[in-house]
């Protein structure tokens, strides 16, 4: 890794970029944008950099910019003193929201990080579906809170300023100063979605044993038997197994025998084929232990609540199927009631199916995704996989009738994210959120040469921030800088906007956050200091790889990738919470464990803040520019990239689970060729271990 110290990394950074003002100009002309009353100066600059570039300087009216609803851009706020497009809306939820993560499960808003995998939703035809994407940006602000409540009892908490998807389109929650200049929710809408999610078990003993109890009951064997040996002596045998293809499933089992005192041996059942997964399994031929899990698994005279849901998410691990409708199989008649009862105890209505060839019959939840969900979230299954709503229609019977909207008289500290979709679903409805994309179409450019080639300059945005941010209307929103046009490019070195922004946000107090590619920002990083002494400021760097070639081949025009693990290190070092965004990820190009593990080493020595790690996504005109850029420079890679995205932006569940496994450092949260034996048990065999270096700062934000 590069090691400088910081006045040499602050002259690098100058000896880089501040050459601009030594440039000459080489024209000057004048052109009217779309949008702007009064013509802009046009410029080119004599530079490497800055070849078939020109630079349009604009007298902007307002740099903090509300986006107008009829613009159709999902965006609330945005500063950019570089335009490309506009982006970082701010749309505000109470950090208990729970979150639909990617795996189907639900995780606080307060605790999302970037990279994190959720469901949003996009349109795909004549209807919304559901689809997995990422978390780009997460922050918090201090704002007046409001409480939505729905027929279903369901309670939102949120901005003002947020918006929902209704059946009329998107709503805010309150009206503007005038209600004409946007829509807002009103007593009667229905918002769309699930509905509510629920809370899932405390994984109690009870738990515990439930759990087991399904699993070992449907998919495991336990025996003993007695035989004759040569010597005429009887002897005894006893064996417990229990084989799984899915991990997760295999390992909270084996971790819940051990809790009972239980202690197994691993081994591969069967190998893996081209068409079939490998099946791992677990053991015990203690006589001891085989009688402990026939007395874990008794048939309890009194079930809680808590055990019946451990046997729930127990026989669904071993014998359920989850694509489109929950199915539970068994031929067991005991076990087959069982089920029945423990889901009519919960209030899920059920239909018996079968039996099938072999005899066996299927107990099927009905209710739709609604019902499906709130099986997920209650019982909690050890295997996701079988909750995959990717490309599933936004519809439901849910009842998300709104009932209120109340404001609660009080300022709390809500959270904001940035996704992919600029949606994602909280508490079972669809909320707005920022979605930042390059294009230029309303200001009559395209989203290919000219979003690299004709870049917007508002030469006054230092001046025109401040005074905005002096208004009295403006509430101290969250401002996120750099989502998708980079306020660090070359020319900022010529134009040298950002000082005067950053200065009129410290004098603000607001809060704020950047994203960048440029180690340019250490230029500033005195006034990023003062900022962080009157309130929150965070930055994240984005480096998708160390390797030469990848990063030339990808990134030509952007500064090196070890200037930009410097520029982590000395934010952090200087008290400024810094992590990296490794995005894009693209097969074939920079996912290569011997690429990737070297990033991963070199941030956690940088002291990043957290790590996100997302595969490539291409909307929209950037899969057609991504595809060019293919044909041009990898064409060997073009299949591939055909069949990955053939169905839409994303690659497949498969292959961004991949991607997302390469920036995961714990090796207890992937599952690997072969069984591994949980921590506890280990120490229990072998005797305390030497604890393996960590890096609680970067661990804190993998997937």
């Amino acid at each position: 890794m590069l090691t400088l110290p910081a006045h040499d990394i602050r002259t690098l950074c100058e000896h880089v970029f501040v050459r601009w003002s030594n440039l000459t100009i080489d024209e000057d002309e004048g052109t009217r944008l779309p949008g702007y009353r009064d013509p802009a100066t046009v410029r080119r600059f004599d530079a490497p950099e800055a070849l078939d570039m020109r630079f349009y300087e604009v007298q902007a009216k307002s740099a903090l910019n509300r986006v107008p609803e009829a613009s159709q851009m999902p965006f609330r706020w945005t500063i950019n003193p570089y335009r490309g497009c506009t982006h970082a809306c701010v749309y505000c939820a109470w950090g208990g929201t729970p979150i639909l993560m990617g795996d189907g499960s639900h995780k606080q808003l307060r605790k999302l990080r970037v990279g994190d995998e959720i469901y949003g939703t996009e349109r795909r035809g004549n209807y919304r579906r559901y689809v997995r994407t990422h978390v780009l940006a997460h922050w918090s602000s201090v704002k007046p809170a409001h409480r939505v409540t729905l027929e279903d009892g369901t309670e939102l908490i949120t901005s003002g300023d947020h918006r929902f998807l209704t059946e009329r389109g998107w709503k805010h929650v309150s009206p503007a100063a005038r209600p004409a200049q946007r829509p807002y929710l009103t007593t009667g809408n229905a918002l769309l979605g699930t509905g509510h999610f629920v809370a899932g078990p405390q994984h109690s003993i009870d738990y515990k044993r439930g759990y087991l109890c399904g699993m070992v009951r449907g998919d495991g064997t336990i025996g003993s038997y007695s035989y004759q040996r040569a010597q005429g002596k009887t002897a005894s045998v006893h064996q417990f197994r229990l084989a799984l293809a899915d991990g997760e499933a295999l390992e909270r089992a084996d971790d819940y025998l051990f809790a009972h005192g239980v202690y197994t041996t691993s081994y591969l059942f069967h190998a893996g084929t081209d068409t079939r997964r490998p099946i791992q399994a677990i053991r015990t031929g203690a006589h001891s232990s085989c009688n402990r899990i026939r007395d874990v698994i008794r048939w309890p005279l009194e079930p809680t609540d808590e055990w019946r849901k451990g046997f729930l998410a127990g026989i669904f691990d071993a014998e359920g199927s989850g694509r489109g409708v929950i199915r539970i199989s068994n031929t067991d008649a005991v076990i087959l009631r069982w089920i029945e009862h423990s889901m009519h105890t919960f209030g899920f209505r059920t239909v018996r199916d079968g039996p099938s060839e072999c005899g066996a019959y299927f107990i099927r939840l009905r209710g739709g995704l609604r019902e499906r969900l709130r099986f997920f979230h209650l019982v909690d299954p050890a295997i996701r996989r079988k909750l995959d709503i990717d490309g599933m229609a936004l519809k439901s019977d849910a009842r998300t009738r709104v009932v209120s909207i109340e404001p609660l008289g009080k300022a709390m500290r809500l959270y904001d994210i940035t996704t992919g979709t600029g949606d994602f679903i909280a508490n079972g409805v669809v909320s707005h959120n920022c979605f930042a994309r390059p294009t230029h179409t309303y200001l009559d450019f395209n989203a290919g040469r000219d979003f690299e080639r004709e870049i917007v300059v508002k030469v006054n945005a230092p001046e025109v921030v401040r005074a905005e941010l002096a208004k009295p209307s403006w509430k101290g929103e969250h401002v996120a800088m750099g989502t998708n046009t980079d306020p660090y490019q070359w020319v900022e070195s010529r134009y040298n906007l950002m000082p005067g922004i950053w200065e009129a946000l410290r004098d603000a107090r607001n809060p704020c956050s950047i994203l960048t590619k440029s180690p340019l920002l250490l230029r500033d990083i005195e006034l990023m200091k003062q900022i962080a002494a009157v309130t929150d400021v965070h930055a994240n760097l984005s480096i998708p790889t160390l390797d030469p070639k990848a990063w030339r081949a990808t990134e030509p025009h952007t500064p090196h990738p070890k200037a930009r693990l410097e520029a982590v290190a000395e934010l952090n070092r200087a008290g400024i919470p810094c992590g990296v965004l490794i995005a894009p990820l693209m097969p074939g190009i920079n996912d290569a464990p011997e690429q990737v593990e070297p990033l991963l080493e070199a941030c956690a020595a940088a002291g990043a803040t957290g790590i996100g790690g997302i595969a490539l996504h291409l909307r929209g005109d950037v899969k057609a520019l991504f595809f060019d850029w293919l044909r041009s420079n990898r064409p060997d890679l073009v299949e591939l990239y055909e069949q990955l995205y053939a169905r839409g932006a994303y690659a497949p569940l498969h292959e961004r689970n991949r991607l997302a496994a390469l920036v995961r450092r714990d090796p207890e949260q992937t599952w690997p060729s072969r069984f591994r034996e949980s921590a506890a048990k280990r120490t229990a065999r072998e005797g305390p271990q030497r604890e393996p270096a960590r890096h609680p700062a970067v661990q804190e934000s993998l997937f």
